[in-house]
């Protein structure tokens, strides 16, 4: 299919098909009888336009700042010490940049319903489609019952009572917003992420007051850095091979918190003006990931050090290194308020994660991967259908309440990280197609609504370091000589690997070789036209509030 910059709008053939066919067109919206768009979608399982670009830009920041630079930072301090941290999460902060600008590329020109998951079916075929749908459909439905009952703990904090109640009302709230529509989901994610900007904004400036002195310890500067030193011994192993494997148990932790940056994706097909609005987003990431987690971590290392007994043992939320180095500083009250903010991170996370898993059922629908009776969608745009099946996933948080069940549901929860370190690998993959496709029928770079610098290294650098980091992320099964070996923590660490495969595999045999594309068949023209019809300038900001927001966001 050859492109042109006046080009009409074409039917995209798939494999199979045959020019005289009848494919739907923009023109006619028919498929037979049956009204169709470019993108799949019939009249009854179209959403909504709903989310405002604020929203969408909080929606893009609320995916980076969650509970593991809150909590889960902790652990990685321990294990690598301050300077290991820091490095850690500078170079998986390149990777989640570098995955970002390809991912940017691709849905700024087709922001399409389903997000990457439908581009998987454009750019590489049907087979690869259905598995990375499935696989990032699993990933989010299990993470949702993990944040709810991460809250639940949190909640341990002030009172005793069963945790099973705190599910019970996080649940409830979760889906009331997510029932309500798009609109109030964006409006509820616009407030949660505020906090959680304002929160670790916040605790930057305390960290930095703290090491200046504003405690009860005096002026810190590097102190932590000295001793106990900028690296730690991991397991007690000695010399650089100990600090290596430290460094190395960072960038897991790290990979694992960077995680769901890629949801904007999925918001972006229920965005209003989104090859405008997206690209803004996207083009911003590097500022996020910059003061949020490089700032972040590296006032962590100042303030707490990496052999503080509290990282590893106690209350879960004591476990945090802000909060050990504000107790400390003998500053009162406001561990609580962090405790408050973490609860409010988790259920933003809930229902970030009830939106993309039900929009990921929604996709594989739209796709013809899953059952059609997922694609329906209620008057207002919402995909009952595909969240209530969400909902019903999410009671597996009710698992983590008695000790025997918590263990399974651990099992289940070990698996969602190595899962969304392979949809980082098949965005890059797609990437490399998008680009190579792009060459082999010579559209220039110049028509996409975001172009990245350097983009021709930014997937060969995903792919390597999400390899690297799957493959070697059960290293430390084989070095603690004094905890036995887990075969289940093993298996439960890697099956997200073959359990791709085996959806590929399985979906190559079903649909045959001839479902991969070649890369002069890859559809850059249908639904382009519609996309731009409904494209817009948005009006300059006029009030100062405005022109602050338009340049944070």
């Amino acid at each position: 299919m050859s492109y042109s910059p006046d080009a009409k709008e074409k039917p995209f053939f798939s494999p199979g098909q045959e020019k005289g066919d009848v494919v739907p067109t923009l023109e006619t919206g028919e498929y037979g009888r049956d009204p169709t768009n470019a993108f799949g979608q019939q009249e009854h399982e179209k959403l909504k336009h709903a989310l405002l670009p604020r929203h969408l830009a909080m929606i893009s920041i609320g995916g980076v700042i969650g509970t593991g630079l809150f909590l889960g930072s902790g652990g990685s301090l321990h294990n690598g010490g301050p300077l290991g941290l820091w490095l850690g999460y500078i170079l998986i902060g390149t990777v989640c940049y570098s995955m970002m600008m390809c991912l940017g590329e691709m849905i700024s020109q087709y922001p399409v319903p389903g997000g990457h998951l439908k581009l998987a079916e454009r750019l590489v075929g049907k087979p690869f489609s259905l598995a990375v749908g499935w696989n990032y459909w699993y990933n989010w439905t299990i993470i949702l019952p993990a944040e709810l009952s991460a809250a639940a703990v949190l909640m341990t904090f002030w009172t005793d009572k069963n945790p099973a109640i705190w599910i019970s009302i996080f649940l409830v709230l979760v889906v009331a917003i997510n029932c309500a529509g798009t609109r109030v989901y964006g409006e509820a994610e616009f407030w949660f992420a505020s906090i959680k900007v304002i929160t670790i904004v916040g605790l930057i400036i305390l960290s930095i007051c703290i090491d200046l002195g504003a405690g009860d310890q005096g002026r810190l500067g590097f102190r932590y850095w000295k001793n106990p030193g900028p690296f730690a011994q991991y397991l007690e192993i000695a010399g650089s091979w100990g600090r290596f494997l430290g460094f190395f148990s960072v960038l897991l932790q790290a990979s694992f918190s960077f995680i769901g940056t890629e949801i904007v994706a999925i918001a972006a097909g229920e965005a209003r003006n989104p090859r405008k609005t997206v690209p803004s987003a996207i083009k911003k990431v590097w500022v996020r990931i910059l003061i949020f987690y490089i700032l972040g971590t590296f006032c962590i290392g100042l303030i707490c050090p990496s052999n503080d007994p509290a990282l590893t043992s106690g209350q879960k939320t004591t476990r945090s290194p802000f909060v050990i180095a504000i107790k400390a500083a003998g500053i009162k009250g406001l561990p609580s308020v962090i405790n408050a903010a973490l609860i409010t991170s988790a259920v933003s996370a809930a229902s970030s994660d009830l939106f993309t898993s039900s929009r990921a059922l929604y996709g594989l629908a739209i796709a013809g991967n899953a059952p059609r009776i997922f694609a329906r969608t209620t008057k207002s745009g919402l995909p009952y259908y595909a969240v209530g099946v969400s909902i019903l996933f999410s009671s597996l948080a009710y698992m983590s309440v008695s000790n025997g069940a918590a263990t399974v549901f651990g099992w289940f929860a070990n698996m969602t990280s190595m899962a969304g370190l392979s949809t980082w690998t098949c965005i890059a993959i797609m990437h490399l197609r998008f680009r190579k496709g792009m060459a082999r029928q010579n559209i220039p770079r110049s028509t996409l609504p975001f172009t990245a610098r350097f983009s021709v290294i930014y997937a060969p650098w995903v792919i390597f370091m999400t390899t690297i980091v799957m493959f070697f992320s059960g290293f430390a099964y084989f070095l603690d000589a004094n905890k036995p070996f887990s075969q289940s923590d093993f298996w439960t660490n890697y099956v997200p690997i073959p359990f791709f495969l085996v959806l590929f595999i399985g979906a190559l045999i079903y649909y045959g070789r001839g479902s991969i594309l070649r890369v002069d068949q890859i559809d850059f023209v249908t639904g382009l036209k519609e996309l731009e019809d409904n494209e817009y300038e948005e009006e300059k900001p006029t009030t100062l509030w405005g022109k602050i927001w338009a340049v944070i966001a």
